[in-house]
Formats: structure tokens, C-alpha cells, sequence
């Protein structure tokens, strides 16, 4: 797996025997394919307990959620590599699924164009901000005025800006009805491997993109409860991840844009104060050096998290396309009617 850098011999499973571990139901499988499961579940519930915030101003920082896309990254490529390891070719896929599979990718490929419009309305508020630090430099009465108004702007900016993250409702409610969608892989054993990865992949990414969908929205509505049978290695962690951040009790606010906020609100009083008459200079100066620092945690978390969004992007639509690309290959097969060969295209 992506995640994995030990040697090939290497047999310690962190989450007990994998040849003792349940498999999926009416299957008898391999020695190499329980093997193969295991190693994918086991790196799975690993990415999950280094996720799982140890405190609760974790949840939602942009540092945590940058951490949350990474995971999907790597979990999304590890999918990748056992498919090869499995050697399924696509011929042996269901159309069904080969359809759903299509469907949800194209989804995931909105979601992370809305993030991105998200982080990139942030990051313009960020010129509003360096704009009112310049301001703040002087104290003079006229560019009191000047950083007042620059405050302003940036309050207008958050509450005005426009929010495509909103309309992701319908989105996440169809990942979640393909969690419960039949099992339509061909009756094989790689191929019910198959499934029970692919179930993983679908719980975690639906998992983390409605947790930044409330992250961005401000609302804990796209916050899911889900609920995962013991027959996966990885669901005690899933589990204690999703218990922490669906309780973690407090608003869905970004943490870092949260504090530039209070920072903001904290100087308009003060300058308002001096121009109505009086300032403690010290204070006013230490409030400046605050929204600074802060300021500057927005835009870093800002980046990071733009990078591994993009990341994330990418890694979709490689899989995408190379699946799309083995689907548009000609296909030589028998014609069971004439006993002819034909060729099947997509």
C-alpha cells in the first residue's frame, strides 16, 4: 500500500491476525487475498487513529482537515495498488458498478471545485487583511480611518461571499444511498475483496467531505452518523473519530477564520474607541501584532489545505480516466450467438 514503507517479509499486523480476521460473508479466500485485505484495512484504521483529534480545538482547523484530505490521498491510492495486486481486470467489473463508480468520482471531482472555491474567496480576504495591516502601522487619525474601513471590508467579505459548498446536500445523500446499494461485483473472490475495500473508500471520503462541508458552511446539518459493522478492521477506529468530532460541541466555525474574526472585532472597538476620543497605545499595538499572527495561520492553513485539496483532485480523476481509458479499448470477445468474434466499445 502507498502508506506501507516496510519490507515485503514483514508479517506484524497492528490489528491482530489477518488470517483470523472475518472476511466477507460466503467468501473463501486466498491466503494472498486475506493478506491483501488486511493490509488495506489495517493502514485504513491507522490514517483513522493519527485523525482522530486529541483535543477539541483540533477539529476543524485547517491543519486537521488538511490532515483528513491527506488520508483520502493516500487511501484513494492504496485502492489503486491492490486493484493491480489483485490483477481484476475491468472486463471482469459489473456494469452497475462500473456506472456508480463513474457517477460518484464525477461528484467527488465537483466537491473538491467547491472547496477550492471556498479556499480561494478565503485567501482573497487575506488582501483585505494585509491592506488593513498597512493601515494599522500609523497611527495617525486619518489611517485609523483608512484601517477601519479595511476591517470593514474584510467582515463584508465573509459575510457576503458566496457559498457553492451549500447546495452539497443532495451530493453527500447520494454517497450515503451508495453505501446500501446492492452488492453488484461478479460472484468472485477478488471481486467481493473488491466490495469490502471499496466500502471503506466510500464510508471515509463521505466521512471527510461532510465534515468540511460543515467546516465551510457553518452548519453541522451535513454532519452524517454512521454506523459500521464489525466485520471491518478498521470500524472501532472510524468510529471514535466520528464520536469526536460529531461531539466535539462546538460551532462548525473554521477555527483560524474564527480567530482572525475576534481579532478584527476586538481592533474596530478599539478604533472606534480613538476616534470617539482615547486609546491605550500598548493595547492597540498588541491587538495589531495579534491579528498579524493570526492572519498569517489563515493563510498558511489556507495553502496547505488548497495543496492537498488539489491533490486530492488529481488522484480522482487519474483514476477516472485511466479506468475510462481501459473501458475504451476494444474488447475482443466470443458472440456465444453466431460463435464469431466481435468487438464490444464502449
Amino acid at each position: 500500500m502507498s502508506r506501507s514503507q516496510e519490507p515485503p517479509h514483514r508479517l506484524f499486523f497492528p490489528f491482530g491476525n489477518p488470517f483470523r480476521a472475518r472476511t466477507p460473508k460466503g467468501s473463501k479466500l486466498s491466503s494472498k487475498l486475506v493478506f491483501l485485505l488486511a493490509t488495506f484495512e489495517d493502514s485504513l484504521a491507522e490514517g483513522l487513529i493519527k485523525l482522530t483529534p486529541k483535543s477539541e480545538n483540533d477539529i476543524l482547523s485547517f491543519s486537521w482537515m488538511a490532515l483528513a484530505v491527506k488520508l483520502l490521498c493516500e487511501t484513494h491510492k492504496d485502492v489503486k495498488t491492490l486493484i493491480e495486486e489483485l490483477e481484476l481486470p475491468v472486463s471482469d467489473w459489473d456494469e452497475k458498478w462500473l456506472d456508480e463508480y463513474l457517477d460518484i468520482s464525477l461528484k467527488l471531482l465537483d466537491i473538491c471545485n467547491d472547496f477550492s472555491s471556498e479556499l480561494s474567496q478565503l485567501n482573497q480576504g487575506h488582501l483585505v487583511l494585509r491592506c488593513a495591516l498597512h493601515n494599522l502601522a500609523s497611527t495617525s487619525l486619518n489611517q485609523f480611518v483608512h484601517a477601519r474601513s479595511s476591517l470593514d471590508g474584510w467582515n463584508q467579505h465573509i459575510s457576503n461571499r458566496t457559498s457553492r459548498v451549500k447546495s452539497h446536500s443532495p451530493i453527500l445523500d447520494r454517497l450515503k444511498e451508495s453505501l446500501d446499494l446492492p452488492k453488484v461485483q461478479k460472484n468472485s473472490a477478488k471481486g467481493k475483496v473488491l466490495i469490502h475495500v471499496m466500502y471503506g473508500v466510500k464510508v471515509v471520503t463521505l466521512f471527510i467531505c461532510s465534515v468540511l462541508a460543515s467546516a465551510f458552511t457553518g452548519s453541522s446539518v451535513s454532519l452524517l452518523s454512521i454506523n459500521i459493522p464489525d466485520t471491518y478492521r478498521w470500524a472501532q477506529a472510524f468510529t471514535e473519530l466520528q464520536k469526536n468530532v460529531n461531539s466535539s460541541g462546538r460551532s462548525t466555525v473554521l477555527r483560524e477564520r474564527d480567530a482572525v474574526d475576534e481579532s478584527v472585532k476586538k481592533l474596530h472597538s478599539m478604533i472606534q474607541g480613538n476616534v470617539d476620543g482615547g486609546m491605550k497605545l500598548e493595547e492597540f499595538q498588541n491587538l495589531v501584532v495579534d491579528l498579524g499572527r493570526e492572519a498569517e495561520k489563515l493563510t498558511q492553513g489556507v495553502d496547505h489545505l488548497t495543496k492537498q485539496v488539489d491533490e486530492f483532485f488529481h488522484v480522482v480523476l487519474s483514476g477516472r480516466d485511466a479506468l475510462l481509458s481501459n473501458l475504451r479499448e476494444s474488447e475482443t470477445v466470443l458472440d456465444q450467438g453466431s460463435g464469431e468474434l466481435r468487438t464490444r466499445q464502449l
